[in-house]
């Protein structure tokens, strides 16, 4: 996969002196996503925006989830976004957060022959997901005995519409949007519920991590955020009656 990079810096003298911090995120729509040129997202906006605000140098690359959460975990000055915040997770980043807060649901192909409403269920069936994604991990912990890795999340959707898989997670939004143009997914349950957020190596600056997260909460009290989100549909998102998690 071709990696898009963007270099923002600012221009003030004193800021050039400053180690950059140098992010990687996916492809994951609504969250970050390429738009031609360009890469959008709900937690790429709020992220240009609070590195706007610290005066702090930075770049932006986009490429497969496996080698972003990688970079993050084991580079220095790296951090990797939209990143679901889970326990295991916890020891291995320093964070900055929340983005979002978004359910994760488990779905299938319309007119796949595959009903399930919990779990247990669903662990008959062969689920994709990403390599090193957070819903691995929790796949792996609830004993899903058959688990198919792809290197991101349109491979398994074509995995999904194909038959090669009967079910994946997938987050509700880009759910919704799936669904909106037209595409043969459904619901079947809420899978997880998830904390979306900003993940820095973990000898990461704890100042300038402050004052990143500092920037995130000026950005959530005056209302910055909840209009970021609302523009990406983050806060109309309605989904037809689905059994949660026994």
């Amino acid at each position: 996969m071709k990696v898009l990079t963007i270099m923002l810096s600012l221009a003030a003298a004193p800021v050039a002196a400053a180690e950059a911090v140098h992010f990687t995120t996916e492809d994951y729509p609504p969250y970050n996503f390429r738009q031609g040129s360009e890469i959008k997202g709900a937690g790429y906006e709020q992220v240009l925006l609070m590195m706007k605000q610290i005066g702090v140098p930075y770049s932006i690359d986009m490429m497969p989830w496996a080698r972003a959460i990688a970079l993050a975990e084991t580079t220095p000055m790296h951090c990797v976004f939209t990143t679901a915040h889970i326990p295991e997770r916890n020891g291995h980043f320093q964070w900055v957060e929340p983005l979002a807060i978004g359910r994760n649901l488990m779905v299938g192909r319309k007119g796949g022959g595959v009903n399930v409403k919990n779990i247990e269920e669903a662990k008959a069936f062969t689920v994709g997901t990403q390599r090193d994604d957070y819903t691995e991990t929790l796949l792996k912990e609830q004993g899903f005995p058959k688990i198919d890795l792809a290197s991101d999340i349109k491979l398994n959707l074509k995995k999904l519409e194909s038959g090669r898989i009967d079910l994946m997670p997938l987050d509700e939004q880009h759910y919704i949007a799936l669904e909106q143009a037209g595409e043969p997914v459904e619901v079947k349950f809420v899978f997880t519920e998830q904390t979306f957020s900003i993940a820095c190596h973990p000898d990461f600056p704890e100042d300038l991590r402050l004052r990143m997260q500092a920037a995130l909460d000026a950005l959530i009290a005056d209302g910055t955020q909840a209009k970021i989100l609302a523009s990406y549909g983050l806060d109309k998102a309605e989904l037809p009656e689905v059994a949660a998690n026994p």
